[in-house]
Parts: C-alpha cells; structure tokens; sequence
C-alpha cells in the first residue's frame, strides 16, 4: 500500500509527504477493513469473531491484521467464552496475537508458531484491588508483565536463560509499559479459563509456564511446555487446534 502511495504525487509536488501519508492511511484501512476479510477465506482463514464475549486487547492487533484464524477456532473461542460468562457475569475473553490472513507458513514475528490459522493467545483474567473479577489487563500491549515463580516454584526462565536462551525473557520489552498496577492474577477464574479451552474436542495444546500449570493446577495432557526456544508464558495462555 505504501508503494503505491508513492505513485501518486510527483516529487516536485507541494506538499507531497502530507498527502503521500494520507493516501497510505487510506488505501491501508480500505484494504485491512473490506478487501482482507473477503481474501482470507481462500486461505481458509477469517477474522476473530469479536462480539460482547470476545474482545481485542488492542485495535491494533486488528488494523495490524494479526487476528485471523480458522473457522474452527472462532467456534471453540464462542464456547469458551460462552462458558467463561456464564461462570463470572461481565468478563470476557480478551485475545492478543492471532495469525496473519494468508499462506500458511508465513510468520508472525516475534512467535515461531502463530502462522497456520491455528493459534491464538489470550490474556489471563485478574481481579481488582476489592477481590472482584475485572477485564482489565496488567500491560497496555497485553505482553510482557509476567506472573513471576515463587520462591517454591520451579523457574523455567532461569533454567533456559542458564541454558544460553537469551531470548525467552524477550516479551518484556513488548509490554509497552505496565499499568492498573494494583489487579493481581484471579486464580480461580484463569484456571477456569485453562479449563474450558483444553476441554475443547478441536484444541490440541495449551502452553503456559510450567509454575503456573502447577499453581492453577490444570491437569491435563494437551497443557504442555513450549519449550526453551520460544519465549515464557507467565503473561499469557497460548492454545492452538489440533
């Protein structure tokens, strides 16, 4: 789209960079709003369903097109968050990266995986200052402002970080800065969650840090480590199709 732009105004054109940039944000919304959402299906690929149980944790995850999934995701996604409400009126599911609209294999930095339709990662659910449950999050980009291991808890950042992963801590400087600093981890709730997504017949994994597998105590065989290669998952939940 930006190439395009370029075509637009001559260079000795007054004013060019303000209209050069104005025909971008055009062409890019008109493309990201009507054209993309009617391409993806050839992909097999449509957009998160967002509704007053699913929600973005930012608009930018949508104009950035980071929000396709397959068609068989967004039905597991209504039921979990179907279940979700039912269990604590008002709180939703709020999801952060998706997968690109086309051609699988094509990746969406920084994640290794998120690039088939078949992925998604939601945020956990925290509770205010009160003890009550809140759709408030703990980082503005949804990244990066972990659950940390407790002191009697293994830490699986340490052991990758010794084992010369430099990179597994990296969502930190994602986070676009903390904030609603006094909500803490609702255990009950996001153990919930954990459950309602593995107890889908088309989810195959769930990854989350293995300190938080214990403490939430989701016992299950699809919630499983993803390994010292990718990046830690003590401030989201990532579950994927089989």
């Amino acid at each position: 789209m930006y190439l395009i732009s370029l075509l637009f105004f001559r260079k000795s054109e007054h004013g060019r960079r303000l209209k050069r940039a104005g025909v971008f944000v055009g062409l890019y919304l008109f493309t990201t709003l009507l054209l993309v959402p009617n391409i993806a299906p050839i992909f097999g690929r449509e957009k998160v369903s967002n509704s007053e149980l699913v929600k973005p944790h930012s608009m930018l995850y949508v104009l950035a097109n980071r929000n396709y999934v397959r068609p068989e995701l967004n039905v597991a996604l209504g039921s979990i968050a179907s279940s979700l409400n039912k269990r604590s009126k008002g709180i939703h599911v709020v999801y952060l990266d998706a997968n690109f609209p086309f051609i699988d294999g094509f990746p969406l930095l920084p994640h290794l995986s998120h690039n088939d339709g078949k992925k998604l990662d939601l945020t956990f659910i925290y509770q205010d200052d009160n003890g009550s449950p809140t759709n408030l999050k703990r980082s503005r980009s949804g990244y990066g402002v972990y659950e940390e291991p407790r002191g009697d808890e293994f830490d699986q950042t340490n052991a990758c970080n010794e084992a010369g992963y430099w990179q597994y801590g990296f969502p930190e400087y994602l986070s676009l800065g903390e904030v609603n600093k006094g909500i803490e981890l609702d255990k009950d709730l996001t153990t919930f969650l954990a459950q309602a997504i593995v107890h889908e017949a088309s989810v195959g994994k769930l990854f989350i840090e293995p300190h938080l597998k214990n403490r939430l105590g989701v016992e299950n065989s699809k919630v499983r480590f993803h390994g010292c290669q990718a990046v830690r998952h003590d401030d989201h939940i990532h579950f994927q199709l089989k």
